[in-house]
């Protein structure tokens, strides 16, 4: 006889919007390198809060580093042509 389990799921996703200069901030802090930035960050704040979620900021700094500098890059040269610099 089949058998049904149930399973209830939660998920949880949150959107977020930066200003340009946030963008720029996030891409330079990204742009340090997964293994430079979790070393700093345990050097110099500890591994209690962070450790747990190691996986998931190596996955969102990947993100970044892939996401923001094509949008950047695309704002720089949009600003380029509009300026006629």
């Amino acid at each position: 006889m089949a058998q049904i389990v149930e399973q209830p799921l939660v998920t949880v996703s949150a959107k977020f919007t930066v200003t340009e200069g946030e963008l720029r901030a996030l891409d330079a802090l990204a742009g340090y390198g997964d293994e430079a930035f979790i070393k700093m960050f345990y050097d110099k704040m500890g591994k209690s809060y962070l450790q747990p979620y190691e996986k998931d900021l190596r996955e969102f700094l990947r993100s970044v580093r892939v996401l923001a500098s094509p949008i950047l890059s695309r704002a720089d040269s949009a600003r380029k042509a509009f300026n006629k610099e």
